[in-house]
């Protein structure tokens, strides 16, 4: 699984480097999360292959903040940039006359480079909130990498202002972005059924398709995980979701991009050869 998510994803992203016709804003937002999401895979699953291979399940304090760090800036760039995509939709078809006015280049790139800023900011309070943590009883962690939940219920010390900063920022990061894709979907569904023809319907829908697919298994892992109180959390839930967004996820975007774009193959095949 893990090498089909790295040659799929490094294989998106060379077809749209290698394809003029794909150097658009939309092709632009793909390669971008292609590349959040194979590092996002990268920072879990590697420990977790040499932890079956040597049956040494251990990691240090230090490492354990370092991987709970980039995997929150990788998921919450995720959040962002699926919430940059669904608005990059709603200007190309909602407003398709300014859509290279609003969308030029530097809009594209102010847009990425904050989410990465955000990401970072948001992901380095919440370390330095868990680096100050005390772990005087059980230091197993019932999970296969050092995630929120599980790190907090093995805390001995006071934990609520920890928990009030991850719903804040899981607000901010979760509930935002999901609301701009929603807002930006009302507005796209709106003008689809305006249009008369059932074949134009279905043309304006099928570019939407893709990245509706991602939205919906993606955010609806991480919401089932995240948004509850640390007492409630599940252990076998929290394992199961997460094995979902962190490596299910990554694996199918290639597929589900490249499957249903006529484009995305085309540059696909021209990239093998083919």
């Amino acid at each position: 699984m893990y090498l089909v998510t790295l040659i799929g994803n490094v294989l998106i992203i060379l077809a749209i480097g290698s394809d003029q016709h794909l150097h658009t804003p939309m092709y632009f937002f793909l390669a971008n999360l292609s590349f959040i999401d194979t590092c996002f895979t990268s920072t879990i699953v590697p420990k977790v292959l040499t932890n079956i291979q040597t049956h040494h399940h251990t990691i240090s304090h230090a490492g354990c903040l370092l991987q709970m760090y980039f995997f929150m800036v990788l998921a919450m760039l995720d959040d962002f940039l699926l919430a940059v995509m669904a608005y990059d939709r709603y200007v190309a078809i909602c407003l398709p006359l300014h859509y290279t006015t609003i969308m030029c280049h530097q809009r594209c790139l102010f847009l990425v480079v904050t989410s990465w800023l955000c990401s970072n900011l948001l992901a380095f309070s919440l370390t330095l909130q868990m680096a100050h943590l005390s772990f005087c009883a059980s230091h197993s962690i019932p999970h296969f990498f050092c995630d929120l939940l599980p790190l907090l219920k093995l805390a001995c010390s006071e934990t609520q202002t920890f928990q009030f900063m991850m719903f804040a920022e899981a607000a901010l990061s979760g509930v935002v972005p999901l609301t701009c894709v929603l807002v930006s979907y009302a507005h796209i569904m709106n003008t689809i059924l305006k249009i008369p023809s059932a074949k134009g319907k279905h043309k304006v829908f099928s570019t939407c398709g893709s990245h509706l697919t991602v939205v919906t298994l993606f955010y609806g892992t991480v919401f089932l995980v995240y948004f509850q109180p640390s007492s409630s959390y599940s252990t076998d839930t929290g394992i199961v979701a997460s094995i979902v967004y962190t490596m299910v996820t990554p694996l199918l975007n290639p597929f589900i991009y490249s499957l249903r774009n006529k484009d995305m193959k085309g540059a696909l095949w021209k990239l093998v050869g083919l």
